[in-house]
């Protein structure tokens, strides 16, 4: 493909190839996705950067806290008790329970940077799971 005349020396002949720029080589699919952490077998994907999976080391903690409720079928009653019998009805915004919640902090660290990311999780199988998963990605860093 000429763009001018033959004798300018800016031309490109047609017999030149203009080589192509490289393109960065996909990692692969995700096998592994953990919240916000994809993992695929060269790369960690985070929302802050890709970290390399050859090396990276992964810790997980959770945390977990009781928190004392009033039920909603109490706050139910309460109103419609009210009508009924005013002082009685209040009684049931005194019953309680607990409900108990929980994070799980996972922390990726491959080199010199690192990622933090917080779960919440319902119960402790959803915990169990994660942890299940981190020793999956745990054997494939080792590889």
């Amino acid at each position: 493909m000429t763009y001018s005349s033959p004798g300018d020396p800016w031309s490109i002949p047609a017999s030149a190839s203009v080589p192509e720029p490289a393109m960065p080589q996909e990692p692969g699919p995700v096998i592994v996705q953990i919240a916000e952490i994809g993992v695929t077998s060269t790369v960690v994907h985070t929302p802050a950067g890709d970290l390399p999976l050859a090396g990276s080391q992964w810790l997980v903690n959770d945390y977990w806290f009781t928190q004392q409720r009033t039920p909603r079928w109490a706050v139910v009653a309460a109103i419609v008790g009210f009508c009924v019998l005013t002082v009685f009805s209040l009684l049931f915004l005194l019953i309680k329970e607990s409900v108990v919640q929980g994070t799980v902090q996972l922390t990726v660290t491959s080199g010199t940077r690192q990622y933090v990311a917080r779960i919440p999780v319902p119960d402790q199988a959803a915990v169990t799971a994660i942890n299940q998963q981190v020793n999956y990605v745990r054997t494939l860093a080792a590889l």
